[in-house]
């Protein structure tokens, strides 16, 4: 390296002179190559970021937006839970970690599970409250497999189904949700070798994003194949409030449940509480008791107000969960109507927040259809593909926009001559 030194300030040049020096170095360093984990090799740009991209453009063009591509609840919590959260949030004492669930919040998951499904569980080793559903479907892959272990995961599916395994470096292998088989599962279809090499499998019913809604027997053709092949289930069950056809159900009502797997339980659609990540886990102790294991080296529990705010969301009236159930299926009969009265002939789904949608038979593939969809309307929605190759030809439409932007949508759909 030069010499930097060798001519010496002037007098009262000293710091310019430093500075200099600091300058000319930093021009001659070789900066160093970051090296990142190869598992994120396996993500690319995700295909919301993209839509966001999409989304920000339009606007800055002036032109407007119409947004029915992120799943997020527009329906408030009522005034009861806001006050709750809100006056906790006041006292200082709340602001301490919470390392573990309040007492008064495990026993009321309790009654709201006996309650609403009839399902008997023990607060203190079967249940587990999560940052949302999603952190403990991100982190459980973590205590449940090891490099190279098989799971089990539905194709369409949520990303992070597929995702949370991949990031524990476990091989992911799908299982196609078809809609000739009314988008369920078929055990028949796993070969046996993958199934008996299988750690776990993943499930969600009523399903996001085909709007797919299982039946008891299928439930109890899914304990049966886990207990013949030992595979942990988890069952993802954030909709079962959104079923517009008779009440959800719960994995863990059906016999034997508890001896294969978990149940996810989420307040973010149901009591509109998505940002304050409100989730549960229930079921098998020993999953339970893994999954506590490593959330105690992750985080510090959920903060106390927002545990108050959940305790409200189950204890007060529960006509808001109609009320909320009703909003969305008012939305689904208007947008689902709307489009058959254009020419875009679509399944009436029978649950869920979501729409999922074959696209127009003139378009080659989902993507080519969102971008058209999306510069001649300001219309935006996801391609199916997003959520896995068997969603190509399908696009997912969310249910968070007022009657009258989702009227004004079809409109503007219909003056664009894409379904005629």
């Amino acid at each position: 390296m030069k010499s930097y030194l060798s001519n010496k300030p002037k007098e009262g040049e000293t710091l310019f002179h430093l500075v200099d020096i600091c300058i000319m170095i930093l021009e001659e360093r070789e900066y160093i190559k970051m090296k990142f984990s190869k598992r994120m090799d396996l993500f690319g740009e995700s295909i919301f970021t993209t839509l966001a991209n999409m989304r920000s453009e339009r606007k800055k063009q002036g032109l407007e937006v119409i947004d029915l591509s992120i799943g997020a609840p527009n329906i408030p919590p009522t005034q009861e839970v806001m006050e709750t959260i809100a006056k906790e949030a006041m006292k200082p004492e709340n602001y301490l970690y919470a390392i573990k669930d309040a007492v008064d919040l495990q026993n009321t998951v309790k009654e709201w599970y006996e309650r609403r499904y009839g399902v008997t569980i023990d607060p203190a080793t079967e249940m587990t409250s999560l940052l949302g559903s999603q952190d403990g479907l991100a982190h459980l892959a973590l205590t449940l497999v090891d490099e190279g272990d098989i799971v089990l995961v539905q194709d369409p599916c949520y990303p992070i189904f597929r995702d949370g395994p991949l990031l524990a470096g476990a091989k992911v292998v799908t299982m196609p949700l078809l809609k000739e088989n009314d988008y369920l599962i078929d055990f028949d279809m796993i070969d046996e070798k993958t199934a008996q090499d299988a750690k776990y499998m993943i499930v969600s019913y009523p399903n996001n994003p085909t709007c797919g809604v299982a039946n008891d027997e299928f439930y109890k053709k899914l304990i049966i194949f886990a207990k013949k092949y030992n595979i942990m289930v988890l069952h993802d069950n954030a909709y079962s409030e959104l079923l517009f056809e008779g009440p959800g159900r719960s994995f863990l009502e059906f016999e034997g449940a508890k001896d294969v797997g978990i149940e996810f339980n989420s307040l973010s659609k149901t009591y509109g509480l998505a940002g304050a990540r409100i989730g549960f886990a229930l079921g098998n102790k020993e999953i339970i008791g893994k999954l506590k294991s490593l959330k105690s080296n992750l985080d510090y529990g959920m903060f106390l107000p927002v545990q108050k705010g959940a305790i409200k969301a189950l204890t007060q009236d529960q006509s808001c969960v109609e009320k909320t159930r009703n909003a969305y299926k008012h939305r689904r009969d208007l947008l689902v109507n709307g489009c058959k009265s254009i020419g875009w002939d679509i399944d009436m789904p029978k649950g869920t927040m979501f729409v999922w949608a074959k696209i127009p038979d003139k378009f080659k593939d989902s993507e080519t259809f969102v971008k058209e969809l999306f510069d001649k309307t300001g219309v935006l929605v996801v391609p199916g593909n997003a959520f896995g190759e068997q969603g190509e030809g399908y696009v997912r439409m969310a249910l968070v926009q007022s009657d009258d932007t989702i009227e004004h949508a079809l409109d503007i759909m219909d003056k664009s001559g894409l379904f005629k």
